[in-house]
């Protein structure tokens, strides 16, 4: 006699949530790529040890009586001056966060994990662009102490009480993200590490230095149009004077933030539309 079989039947495996499964599970992958890779660290603290020593200097060099004393005297951008360099930095990671993925075909492996691009992209974007918010708040506010402090000794300083300061020091650190943003967009359209760099560089700084070799004329209306001319408007206190007119503090910044919102625009289209 045959022994009769049952079938048991087993419950269907309840698929895990939407924010897990998607958004919330890529987002901790890249945190975890992101933090352990040795290259980002050694950038971050480039990062901060430049702007933060290039804004000491520019404060000392400001109580040895260089540069305008006047009314016209912004002691917290002089301790932020090294956001000039801190730019250059910040886009170099922005490029080399997706860069170099592809470079070493890890892109792959991300997107067998998690197909949906979108998610991939933004999960990318958000990691990258809370890191260096996170870190340029770090840099922003340690150059402003620092620098004050150089200056107090002159009686120059100003303190976040001051109208406008605060703003001016966060701003620093909008500023870097969005930078940072702008290459990472940079990078994910080109996907190559050194045309990335270099195609950033050459946005923020090299247009920078080009355009002062125009007529007054023209640089009257071109001026407030350059990325990190635009930009750098959202951590000075006060107006400069004797150049063109710029846009106010929010409003450069809505330029340079315009530029990185486009790059990402970009960046998405191509990551969408290209096979990695």
């Amino acid at each position: 006699m045959a022994a009769s079989t049952t079938e048991v039947a087993r419950p269907a495996a309840m698929p895990a949530p939407a924010g897990q499964a998607g958004l919330r599970g890529t987002l901790a992958s890249e945190y975890t790529k992101i933090r352990s890779t040795r290259s980002t660290w050694w950038t971050l603290l480039a990062l901060i040890v430049v702007t933060v020593g290039f804004g000491a200097l520019a404060s000392f060099g400001a109580t040895r009586g260089g540069g305008e004393r006047g009314p016209g005297f912004d002691a917290t951008m002089h301790s932020l001056g090294g956001l000039y360099l801190g730019q250059l930095i910040i886009a170099v990671l922005g490029a080399l966060a997706i860069t170099s993925e592809y470079s070493t075909g890890m892109i792959r492996t991300s997107l067998t994990a998690m197909p949906r691009r979108g998610v991939v992209f933004a999960a990318k974007a958000l990691v990258f662009g809370l890191v260096a918010l996170v870190i340029g708040l770090i840099t922003s506010f340690a150059s402003f102490f620092l620098g004050q402090a150089i200056m107090s000794s002159d009686h120059i300083s100003a303190s976040l009480g001051q109208p406008g300061v605060l703003r001016a020091v966060i701003g620093g650190a909008l500023f870097l993200t969005a930078c940072g943003l702008l290459s990472f967009g940079i990078g994910m359209m080109l996907r190559h590490t050194a045309g990335a760099i270099t195609a950033s560089i050459g946005l923020l700084f090299v247009l920078t230095v080009l355009v002062q070799f125009l007529p007054q004329s023209w640089q009257a209306n071109v001026d407030k149009w350059i990325p990190a001319l635009a930009g750098s408007q959202v951590w000075a206190v006060k107006a400069s004077t004797g150049g063109p007119p710029m846009f106010s503090a929010w409003g450069g910044f809505a330029v340079l933030a315009g530029y990185a919102v486009v790059a990402l625009i970009g960046g998405f289209i191509a990551f969408r539309g290209r096979d990695a």
